[in-house]
């Protein structure tokens, strides 16, 4: 049994190509993303010498469908993890490459169309948008104004903002004033804060939905000299926000959600493991969203990654 059952897994070993195609490192959570994608590749590679894992970023939607035509014609791939850049853009391109015979594996960013993938790889959203507005709720004592940052137009985002005011609507004496798109980087928050600050005389918290974000908000905050804002509360449990909420050190940051880009390594893993034993994944994997607070924040504190 073992004399021919181990050549052929080897075999199998040769013949798996697995792209991974994930956005640039252009703020800390796709630099964790990009460092978790390359510590999976390094691992997999190693553990499998017959498998090829080709990692590849994109900087816009468009770079990136050109990349999966590459991968499909140049590379040759057979196995397709991919962290969508956008959700309605790439849908038709991961289309084309699962009508080859592609197996694909979507991760974080849904697609618009479920029928473009394989299996479904994420952070449990719906928390993500929940727990923030369930805490600022409690801690505004169901009343103020709320102003919010929202990230890119994305599938996830929608089901975040949509958990967000599902709850909000409990609590009618909290006013969510206005909700922009500050694509998950602190320049742009910085911007759309600015903007709110400029038209909003009361504010009484910010969700801004990413760490990164928070802290171009607490930038436009602080050159505004304003005091009204009581906290910001931003997400994914970005190290140096996880480290201010250990310490107590900063009295707008005491609270937050995880997320962590690890999730593009658990992806890579359980891919790349299912297709060397010719399984296939469960259609959808949510990892679990945690309020993060001073009692437990000890435990989402990674030092070394880059996010």
């Amino acid at each position: 049994m073992q004399a021919w059952a181990m050549p052929m897994a080897a075999q199998a070993a040769e013949k798996l190509v697995v792209g991974v195609a994930i956005p640039t490192a252009t703020h800390s959570f796709t630099s964790g993303i990009v460092w978790w994608a390359n510590q999976a590749k390094m691992e997999l590679e190693k553990a499998h010498p017959g498998v090829k894992i080709i990692v590849k970023t994109a900087a816009t939607a468009p770079e990136q469908a050109n990349q999966l035509q590459d991968m499909l014609t140049v590379n040759k791939i057979n196995t397709l993890v991919i962290f969508p850049i956008e959700s309605a853009s790439l849908t038709q391109p991961v289309a084309q490459v699962k009508n080859k015979g592609v197996y694909v594996t979507v991760v974080d960013r849904g697609l618009t169309n479920t029928e473009s993938q394989d299996a479904y790889i994420a952070g449990d959203n719906t928390a993500f948008g929940k727990l923030p507005a369930e805490y600022l709720a409690k801690s505004l004592n169901g009343k103020g104004n709320i102003v919010v940052l929202r990230g890119m137009p994305t599938t996830l985002d929608n089901e975040r903002f949509d958990a967000f005011n599902a709850v909000m609507k409990n609590h009618p004496d909290i006013k969510i004033l206005d909700a922009k798109y500050g694509n998950w980087n602190r320049d742009d928050a910085f911007k759309v804060m600015q903007d709110y600050l400029t038209r909003f005389k009361q504010i009484d918290a910010v969700w801004a939905a990413d760490d990164d974000m928070a802290i171009g908000v607490q930038k436009a905050i602080a050159q505004a000299k304003r005091t009204d804002i009581k906290q910001v509360f931003g997400g994914a449990g970005a190290k140096g926000a996880v480290k201010k909420i250990m310490d107590g050190s900063d009295p707008q940051i005491v609270a937050n959600v995880s997320y962590s880009p690890k999730f593009m390594y658990d992806a890579i893993k359980l891919t790349t493991e299912a297709r060397l034993k010719g399984e296939k994944l469960p259609a959808n994997t949510i990892i679990p969203s945690v309020l993060i607070t001073r009692e437990n924040a000890k435990q989402f504190y990674f030092p070394k990654s880059p996010f």
